[in-house]
């Protein structure tokens, strides 16, 4: 069954971003930049860097760039997972591809549609990402989603989690325009967290993934990303038109924490570590406190898509 994308959040600008890589003034320094041999080790910042579509890595104040070009990218452990686009396709098609500790190719799969969004989950056994896809009749913004995940070491490849049974309000939801996006797992690997949309409603689902199936915990969530302990959601929460702000759920008490970054932020945030949220805006990634204290500081001019290594 088909499924309806509801309030993801500038659906139309997001797909053409997918599409054609965003220019910036350092468009002529970076990519005539030579390509570094990066390699994954902890404590890493990797970016896309917005001028090329290159991935890059910061580490004590050095910034360097490899050839590989991805729309989205994540990564923990030794396993990477690269979104990228194939020009002149249309209907769109993304590659998937699955990347070892070097940055090189293991695994690749051609899907249909456009990245939106990426992760490892923290075992590196497992990475999963959100598509845009295009077709559905009942689809009023001409766009649906599409989010899937491929488990490493077996090879399984789950296209679309679109079947996952959902309890809402301890009752088992049926409609035809559900959607799933934004999926994040647990350390172990099992548990994971995504954004239900049906009905011009979103819920953040915990799900189960061995048993396959999962109930809402909370409504107005979009994007959801589990602390590295475990206990904490940062998520973006729709607060107007066109409008999210980053908060963080605690996921035993469900209080709710607005962070400090008052501007809208239309990104699945990513934890740097336990205290701190990392998000891509305005062509560069930021970074502010999990506790809803500080301020907003910028880590990474021209980038996008931050990762970090575990």
């Amino acid at each position: 069954m088909k499924r309806l994308v509801l309030a993801l959040g500038g659906t139309a600008l997001l797909v053409a971003a997918a599409v054609g890589y965003t220019l910036s003034a350092r468009h002529d320094t970076a990519a005539a930049e030579p390509a570094a041999q990066l390699t994954l080790s902890p404590g890493q910042l990797f970016f896309r860097d917005t001028a090329t579509g290159r991935i890059g890595v910061v580490t004590q104040q050095e910034r360097r760039l490899s050839g590989l070009k991805c729309d989205r990218f994540a990564v923990a452990k030794q396993t990477a997972v690269c979104l990228a686009v194939r020009p002149g396709t249309l209907p769109a098609v993304t590659d998937v591809l699955v990347l070892d500790d070097h940055l090189a190719v293991r695994h690749t799969e051609k899907l249909p549609g456009t990245p939106s969004r990426a992760r490892v989950s923290p075992d590196g056994k497992r990475v999963d990402w959100t598509l845009f896809v295009t077709g559905d009749s009942y689809a009023q913004t001409g766009f649906s989603t599409r989010a899937g995940l491929y488990e490493v070491d077996t090879g399984r490849l789950v296209k679309t989690i679109e079947e996952l049974p959902v309890f809402v309000d301890d009752q088992r939801y049926f409609a035809a325009d559900v959607n799933y996006w934004g999926i994040t797992f647990a350390p172990d690997g099992n548990r994971f967290y995504a954004t239900l949309g049906s009905k011009g409603k979103t819920y953040l689902v915990e799900a189960d993934y061995k048993r396959y199936r999962g109930k809402a915990i909370r409504e107005n969530v979009e994007c959801p990303s589990l602390s590295p302990d475990a206990t904490r959601v940062a998520f973006k929460k729709k607060v107007g038109d066109g409008v999210w702000r980053l908060s963080v759920l605690d996921l035993k008490t469900l209080k709710e924490t607005e962070l400090a970054e008052q501007r809208s932020v239309d990104d699945q945030a990513l934890w740097q570590d336990d205290h701190t949220v990392l998000y891509g805006r305005d062509n560069a990634v930021w970074a502010v406190p999990a506790d809803g204290s500080g301020a907003p500081r910028e880590l990474v001019q021209g980038a996008a898509s931050p990762a970090v290594t575990g």
